[in-house]
């Protein structure tokens, strides 16, 4: 046998390590909207505990620098997860905005496609779940 045909043969656990690289992608894509969820229900959640137990005070300040914090803390992570995504869209690198073919590599630029898509669509959420921190001046 020579060498070129050698390295021809498929790799005996290349389907276990395109399956794991599609498992990861899976995981990933739920990530943005995993952190969508999670900003809605601690910003609501913090705003009305506080308001109920601290009605008396007038201006909530602290409590608003800290969720405008955890904010932006948040952003950047659907940031990074969107630019990961991107990358492993790599529509720049091929030009084509849809895979016709089915391949694997198409595979993985899908999941890199909604990826993006979903980290952008989260992101989104996160300013609009924000506004009314930025808006209310107290909870009265």
């Amino acid at each position: 046998m020579r060498d070129s045909d050698h390295d021809r043969q498929p790799h005996p656990r290349g389907d276990a390590h395109e399956f794991a690289e599609e498992r990861e992608s899976l995981w990933r894509i739920t990530l943005a909207p995993t952190i969508w969820a999670f900003h809605f229900v601690i910003s609501y959640a913090a705003v009305s505990v506080y308001c109920f137990r601290y009605d008396h005070l007038a201006a909530m300040g602290t409590l608003r620098a800290a969720l405008i914090a955890m904010t932006a803390l948040m952003l950047a992570a659907i940031a990074w997860i969107g630019w990961r995504a991107f990358q492993r869209w790599d529509v720049r690198g091929t030009g084509e905005f849809s895979n016709p073919e089915g391949n694997a590599e198409d595979r993985h630029q899908f999941l890199g496609h909604a990826g993006f898509l979903l980290a952008l669509i989260s992101f989104i959420g996160v300013v609009y779940d924000t506004l009314p921190l930025i808006v209310l001046a107290s909870c009265r």
